[in-house]
């Protein structure tokens, strides 16, 4: 007697496609086959449907507690569970205070516990004051860690901060020691500040203005030079958002020198064009900044021959009205957007590009849970938690913000056409999501790290 059987579904799994059924016993994957003939405490016809593994985000920013306007854990996991993501890892910014040591990571799993419609994880950040706390928060069950090169934070006490190279060099040393993966926002600062002063006082405002005074070698040059650090300190790596193929061959020559190296790109990239920013304005803005479409492009191709393996959101929202002057130097810089990861992206990638959904959802789902010790998570396999998403490739609908479930409902994506639906979410075999039924109860809990095992 199983929990669960979804049949009649087109299965993505790690290395193939199956048409078949999948059963669930305990929260966990217990049965993967052609036909499963057994009975279930419910069935879930999937005919005409793909059954993915849920996204796992290693990227998201969730700003509670300090900022919790911007977005709270309550509905930006709504829209996670609606978008087809199943567990994420929280970056350690954005929230106030920012988790530095064991004492703000306690603080940040207070404010979860409770409201999270899906599983995660949380990062601890390297910043300049806290070398002395990362074995700490490295035992509190940091997933991994994060520092920028690029300028950060504000004056509000409790903020994040950016690194010098020294004490991300120092940094490096120590977390070479505890084995945890460093994160590094990689962007030139003293080049990229000093371009945008100059644009400012050149009365400078559009988008596309923005995106000129952080070009393609202000990247490349600081993840180039992360990765030779990482590769002095033996520190295990991974460079954020990467905007450029540039910047991801860059990882992949440090890989070549036997640098412990990673990378990962965000489905913004990948939809979004620096042709396109002028029209949609500041909710299109972040940084690095969204490239034109030569460079999507390179991008594109990297995906396609499974080459660029780590895809993410980097959902970083906040209130309309820090998005609301026109003069994009003044607004915030993030994009919401986890709410149409799955469904945007698989438009795009399968549908509209013929890519095998078996790498999109290596992209989306395995290799981040891998990369980012997550042991139970990322793969429709025998053991694997039960995070499953069924998506109907023959709807289709386009998004406006009245479907948006964050907590400001707005996004760079609004009145993007998006050729297929998520239909249904389930976390550990539970309905997280359906567009039948709406959501279900929080339910969501910090996941298994390898170094729990």
């Amino acid at each position: 007697m199983y929990d669960l059987i979804i049949k009649n579904g087109l299965l993505v799994l790690p290395e193939q496609t199956l048409h078949g059924s999948i059963a669930v016993k305990n929260g966990k994957i217990a049965a993967i086959a052609p036909e499963i003939d057994a009975e279930a405490a419910r069935t879930v016809d999937a005919g005409g449907q793909y059954v993915l593994p849920g996204m796992v985000d290693v990227h998201m920013h969730i700003s509670e507690p300090g900022r919790t306007e911007w977005e709270g854990y309550f509905t930006g996991t709504q829209a996670m569970a609606a978008g087809g993501t199943t567990s994420y890892v929280e970056m350690p910014l954005n929230t106030i205070p920012a988790t530095i040591d064991a004492e703000t990571m306690e603080i940040k799993r207070r404010a979860a516990e409770g409201q999270n419609h899906v599983d995660y994880a949380f990062f601890g950040g390297l910043v300049p004051h806290n070398l002395d706390k990362l074995k700490e928060l490295s035992e509190a069950g940091a997933a991994a860690f994060k520092a920028f090169v690029a300028t950060c934070g504000s004056d509000k006490p409790g903020d994040f901060k950016n690194v010098t190279d020294f004490e991300l060099y120092e940094g490096m040393k120590v977390l070479a020691e505890t084995g945890d993966l460093l994160v590094v926002h990689c962007e030139n600062a003293t080049l990229t500040d000093g371009l945008g002063r100059k644009a400012k006082a050149e009365g400078k405002t559009l988008v596309s203005d923005y995106v000129a005074t952080r070009p393609v070698f202000t990247e490349v040059e600081a993840v180039r030079r992360v990765l030779y650090l990482a590769e002095q300190t033996g520190c295990r790596i991974h460079i954020a958002h990467c905007s450029c193929a540039e910047a991801v061959e860059a990882v992949l020559d440090a890989q070549a020198r036997g640098v412990d190296a990673s990378c990962e790109s965000c489905v913004h990239y990948l939809l979004l064009s620096t042709e396109d920013l002028d029209a949609i304005g500041p909710k299109a803005k972040c940084s690095p900044p969204i490239r034109d479409r030569a460079h999507q492009a390179q991008l594109w191709r990297l995906v396609e021959d499974g080459i660029l393996d780590i895809i993410c959101s980097d959902h970083s929202p906040c209130t309309p009205d820090l998005k609301a002057d026109p003069n994009a130097f003044k607004a915030w810089g993030g994009i919401s957007g986890c709410q149409n990861s799955v469904d945007a992206l698989f438009d795009a990638a399968v549908k509209q590009r013929n890519i095998s959904p078996v790498v999109l959802m290596n992209a989306l789902a395995t290799r981040p849970a891998e990369r980012f010790g997550l042991i139970d998570k990322g793969a429709l396999a025998l053991g694997k938690d039960a995070d499953i998403v069924l998506l109907d490739p023959n709807q289709s609908y386009t998004l406006t913000a009245d479907k948006l479930f964050y907590k400001n409902k707005f996004s760079a994506y609004e009145g993007m056409e998006i050729g297929c639906r998520i239909t249904a979410t389930f976390v550990r075999g539970q309905e997280a999501y359906s567009l039948e039924n709406g959501f279900g109860k929080p339910s969501g809990i910090r996941t298994r790290l390898r170094k729990d095992v």
